[in-house]
């Protein structure tokens, strides 16, 4: 969601520059620097700015300047004296050189300033509308830049989902040619249930068994994460505004791949558990830049 955007506008005597500038934001956040004078602009600019976006932190800045009555100009003086000086320098070293001319040195770039001042003053009248349509070209070059980078955004969510899809089905691959041991386990579990509870009633004993297989058993968690990933894809291929879905999204995806981590019972399934966490965060930081 970042992007930058400047037009510039001119009606008469007076010229305006429109500055858009965003990145990124978990809700939308409209931040305007206008010039004394301008304040009837910042309710529509803010209206502007809602309507063609959701998510992002945007700062609108107008800057405004007008011409000198007459097409005055301002010489600076400053930088004018010292290449005065620096010409009766040359000239005084090298006599032969002609003499600078004050023509030349006005010509010279810096020297001569159109008179043109900051706006300081209340806005003149009927220059509301060209303004904001001024504003309106800018919003365009803005949306045009966080689509661009929406797009090149896609692929890599698209590459972090398979990476996630590709961990899920490892994970399903353990649980499923693991059975013998899995229930070898359950039965250890029983076992050191009875040495250490031997006068529990065979009622008691089996609600232990099935509450311990029950903790055990990861299919849920898995069925779960593969219907989070086709949700994702379908939201990426989708056209609306999709980052506050995605972001509640990943979330889901946290708790399922928590809860796999806390049922794992051995060290293979652990590891793509935590590797299937890490994807996760990976996946839920990019979706920070999706609007």
């Amino acid at each position: 969601m970042t992007g930058y955007a400047r037009t510039d506008g001119a009606e008469g005597a007076v010229t305006w520059t429109w500055e858009a500038k965003s990145v990124n934001g978990r809700g939308l956040e409209i931040r305007c620097r206008l010039p004394a004078g301008h304040d009837a602009l910042e309710v529509p600019a803010r209206d502007a700015v809602a309507k063609r976006f959701k998510r992002g932190s945007i700062n609108l800045a107008l800057a405004v300047r007008h011409q000198a009555a007459g097409g005055a100009f301002a010489v600076n003086e400053v930088r004018l004296a010292r290449l005065i000086e620096i010409a009766l320098d040359w000239q005084q070293r090298h006599p032969g050189l002609r003499p600078a001319g004050i023509d030349g040195l006005l010509g010279l770039r810096g020297v001569l300033e159109a008179g043109d001042t900051e706006d300081s003053g209340a806005a003149p009248a009927g220059l509301t509308a060209p303004m904001l349509a001024g504003l309106e070209r800018a919003l365009d070059i803005l949306a045009e830049a966080r689509a661009a980078e929406g797009q090149r955004l896609g692929v890599v969510l698209s590459a972090r989902l398979d990476e996630i899809a590709a961990l899920v089905d490892r994970a399903a691959a353990l649980v499923s040619i693991e059975p013998a041991a899995r229930r070898e386990r359950l039965r250890e579990q029983v076992r050191a249930l009875l040495e250490s509870a031997p006068s529990l009633s065979e009622d008691r004993l089996m609600a232990e068994a099935a509450l311990l297989a029950t903790k055990a058993d990861v299919a849920e968690e898995i069925e779960r994460l593969r219907s989070h990933v086709a949700a994702a894809r379908a939201m990426l291929g989708g056209a609306e505004a999709m980052g506050r879905r995605l972001d509640f999204l990943c979330q889901e995806f946290n708790r399922e791949a928590n809860t796999l981590c806390s049922k794992a019972d051995d060290l293979a399934l652990t590891s793509v558990g935590l590797a299937l966490k890490a994807t996760i965060e990976q996946f839920r930081e990019q979706v920070q830049n999706v609007e």
